[in-house]
């Protein structure tokens, strides 16, 4: 029907006949001459009707915004002084000849242009509306481009795409599982995969050797800017390879993307341990981009007479760390306490700081409230920073788990005030993460998941949990996890003994994971993997904020489809066949 795409138009195609189909992007009224901006998925063009072709300038003047229409006509150069060089196609235009309506339009709820100020729930709700923009297309060919880049890289590493089930049993993955009900088994519920974890073992255990998956996993959680009820994942596991080898792997993978899709060079992934990580930068995925460090001043603070640091100095679950921002002198007092605020968001009681005028001084040369009760140790405070004139400190004191959030969100977000980036792209690998963490009744939960292999004996494991390690890697880039992996378990009783630390009888074990526990006694192969986001991939090569920016029909933060009422109430007969009841909810009075 039509011969060429409006984006795809130019200098050379002058003086062809073209036939264009698309949707009116604008339309102007200049002097009894009709222009439109015709746009299609490949870009926009202009039409011009002029008087000379009666019938068809008289629809053209009918037209509005988001009509569709069909246009024969003639390609021409613009004129001197018309041409648009921001626009791909600004050199030339199509001189219509004929203008057929394909079909009308109600004004759109927005502008679709790059000056779009709307809120992001009337996008939502008319999310067919608002894929139209450039932006938003952009962003998702760019999606399509990945997913098609990893799929022919993987295929040409021997690695096999094969599917694994989206109904399933319930497995601790670390959130709410979705369920879904089953009517030939009344009392009996799926489970949405969190993720193919377990089924991609038993592809191991089958002897698949190398298999991915872009998949989609659902999680019914508390949501975040980077987080969905249903969000999709590149998905590798491989048999016979060492966490070396799997993490060269995908890093040479995300490179090779990167240099292909964008241009970008990320060079090589550097590697922090989880605790070095966590002690420099108060995180487990740390911005790189940013050069500022927690420095370690605890033992200084032992003997110091004010209590809101010599309490954590002297806890042993606690922490006492500053943050030296070169210049930051120049900061008012208004700032700072906008600051201190933000910082409380992390559980943090407050925030602590020094302004350094003048280091030769001493003590006499810095600047704050608290240094009157800490002058002993303001030598080797100085020395330890080794802050300049013109420098603040920022202090954070309590337990280690607080201090490490608020001062690692309170140095990224100074990175991105005061412009701090060293460059635009930051990789790096964490590594050697505690096999388990501790909650707060004290028991032990998995700090990845129950099937990562530790790095130590099952004797040690079950002895010391506390001090044992994992196979586990994560890809981190510019302060976002990528994705994470580990060296799974392949060996039936060692897989037994994690169940043991976390709690989990031989019963319980049976119930859950016999299927599991059985399959690694028929000869399991050692493995290991790694998931990466793909929602959360796209939203950092596209720049967008958000992932629900890069996919197409997302859910809200509060796990809802504003544009189809999802979730929705279903009839009762549908309920009754699924061997349900339904309980009201009260009203709270």
């Amino acid at each position: 029907m039509r011969s060429h795409f409006c984006g795809e138009l130019g200098a050379e195609h002058i003086d062809a006949e073209v036939c264009l189909m698309g949707w009116v992007h604008r339309r102007r009224d200049h002097g009894g001459v009709i222009f439109l901006d015709l746009r299609d998925v490949r870009g926009i063009v202009q039409v011009v009707f002029d008087p000379d072709t009666e019938e068809h300038f008289e629809l053209a003047d009918k037209v509005r915004s988001e009509y569709v229409i069909k246009v024969k006509g003639r390609v021409r150069q613009r004129m001197e002084g018309t041409i648009n060089p921001d626009m791909p196609t600004g050199q030339i235009e199509v001189l219509g000849k004929e203008l057929e309506l394909l079909n009308s339009a109600e004004t759109p709820p927005f502008q679709l242009d790059e000056h779009t100020q709307v809120g992001e729930d009337v996008r939502l709700r008319h999310r067919y509306v608002d894929l139209r923009r450039p932006e938003m297309q952009e962003r998702l060919r760019l999606r399509s481009k990945v997913s098609m880049f990893v799929r022919n890289y993987l295929a040409d590493k021997h690695f096999h795409d094969i599917e694994t089930p989206m109904l399933t049993r319930a497995t601790p993955e670390g959130a709410r599982d979705y369920l879904v009900p089953s009517r030939v088994h009344p009392g009996a519920f799926y489970a949405l995969p969190q993720s193919p974890q377990l089924f991609k073992q038993l592809l191991m255990v089958a002897g698949m050797d190398r298999y991915y998956q872009i998949v989609k996993c659902f999680r019914d959680e508390d949501l975040r800017a980077d987080r969905q009820p249903e969000f999709t994942q590149i998905d590798i596991e491989l048999s016979f390879a060492s966490e070396q080898e799997i993490m060269t792997l995908c890093e040479d993978m995300i490179r090779q993307l990167f240099q292909s899709v964008l241009g970008v060079n990320l060079g090589e992934f550097p590697r922090l341990s989880y605790a070095e990580a966590m002690q420099k930068y108060g995180s487990d995925k740390p911005d790189l981009r940013v050069p500022l460090e927690l420095i370690d001043v605890k033992d200084l603070m032992k003997d110091v007479d004010f209590k809101v640091f010599s309490g954590p100095a002297n806890d042993p679950e606690g922490r006492v760390a500053m943050l030296r921002v070169p210049g930051g002198a120049s900061l008012s007092r208004k700032v700072i306490d906008d600051y201190t605020r933000f910082v409380g968001i992390y559980g943090a009681r407050g925030l602590a700081w020094i302004k350094v005028n003048d280091v030769a001084a001493g003590a006499e040369g810095l600047q704050s409230p608290i240094v009157k009760n800490m002058l002993d140790s303001v030598p080797a405070l100085l020395e330890r920073s080794q802050a300049a004139d013109g420098d603040i400190l920022f202090f954070g004191a309590d337990k280690a788990n607080t201090v490490n959030e608020a001062l690692g969100a309170l140095r990224v977000k100074l990175g991105e005030d005061l412009q701090l980036h060293t460059c635009d792209w930051a990789p790096a690998w964490v590594v050697d993460f505690p096999m388990f963490e501790k909650d707060q009744e004290g028991r032990w939960n998995s700090l990845h998941h129950p099937f990562t292999m530790p790095s130590c004996s099952a004797d040690e494991l079950r002895s010391s949990p506390g001090d044992a390690l994992s196979h586990a890697y994560d890809m981190v880039l510019n302060g976002t996890e990528l994705g994470g992996g580990s060296l799974r378990i392949h060996n039936a009783e060692l897989q037994r003994s994690v169940l043991d630390v976390l709690g989990i009888d031989q019963q319980e074990a049976e119930d859950k994971f016999g299927f599991l526990l059985r399959a690694l006694k028929y000869g399991c192969p050692p493995h290991g993997g790694l998931a990466i986001g793909l929602d959360r991939l796209v939203m950092l090569m596209s720049g967008a904020t958000s992932i629900r920016d890069v996919i197409a029909f997302p859910k809200t933060q509060s796990a809802a489809c504003v544009m189809t009422d999802a979730p929705s109430a279903v009839d009762e007969q549908q309920v009754r066949e699924l061997h349900l009841r339904l309980r009201k909810p009260t009203n709270e009075s």
